[in-house]
């Protein structure tokens, strides 16, 4: 029985992790190694608390406080980073707030097909998935028109929401497999035996349900797919003009924000 609850705990995961999946199949090695805040006139770059960088009517650079002057060129290029970044930033963050939504959505939706709303373990799910939410808050923050994105927030955002995902999953089900069972299927939890016509009624749920996924979350998740390359490749291009940067004005040097694997 115990391997069977295993096998059905490892379908409910893959199920309702692969909508969210097919939103982030692919891996952008883009990322920022310090904290960004963006408002209408200022752009800052943070280590921890402290401001290292800021970019004032996307005209003025301050480095460590220190206002720099820069030539033609220079400023076309900081004109170019600031635009970009003041653009970016905050699409990034309703990005990954619809990302963790729609995951959170689907896991809802699958829940509810296969156990409803009044069994217990949905209580701990949705509380599960609150803490999701909430983790993804702490890495992507809006107040008013302000706008921070953590350092190192980028490392594969749909990685870190799949793993805090599973993990809560995880907790709240692990539990209750046997209570998923007997609602569809009038399985008895503690029971040596599974009829396999009560197991080929729990596949064949949960492929209905999957099927239904797929129609509901198809579509919003190829958005966010597009989406998230889209801002992949901006990001890249905003790199290389950070990179001219810091190869010309000695004191951004030591500030590499937006980073690369390759």
């Amino acid at each position: 029985m115990q391997t069977f609850l295993n096998i059905t705990r490892a379908g409910v995961l893959a199920l309702v992790c692969c909508p969210f999946n097919a939103a982030a199949e692919f891996t952008c090695d883009i990322d920022f190694a310090y904290g960004l805040v963006v408002n209408d006139q200022q752009l800052r770059v943070m280590d921890k608390s402290r401001t290292v960088i800021q970019i004032n009517e996307k005209n003025q650079l301050f480095v460590n406080g220190r206002w720099q002057q820069l030539n033609v060129e220079q400023q076309a290029w900081l004109a170019d980073y600031s635009e970009g970044l003041h653009y970016v930033v905050p699409k990034m963050i309703i990005l990954a707030t619809e990302g963790v939504d729609l995951a959170v959505d689907t896991i809802d939706h699958v829940y509810q097909g296969l156990v409803g709303s009044d069994h217990d373990s949905y209580e701990r799910l949705q509380a599960a998935m609150s803490r999701v939410k909430n983790r993804v808050k702490e890495k992507f923050r809006h107040a008013s028109n302000h706008y921070f994105i953590g350092p190192g927030s980028l490392e594969s955002v749909d990685e870190f929401v799949d793993t805090e995902i599973e993990a809560q999953l995880e907790g709240a089900i692990s539990t209750s497999i046997g209570g998923i069972l007997s609602a569809i299927s009038g399985i008895n939890a503690n029971s040596s035996e599974v009829d396999s016509q009560k197991v080929a009624e729990l596949t064949r749920q949960l492929e209905a349900v999957g099927e239904q996924l797929e129609t509901d979350v198809g579509p919003k998740a190829l958005t966010l797919k597009n989406k998230a390359h889209w801002f992949c490749s901006k990001l890249k291009q905003l790199d290389q003009t950070e990179e001219k940067l810091r190869a010309s004005v000695p004191a951004l040097a030591p500030y590499n924000v937006i980073t690369s694997n390759h």
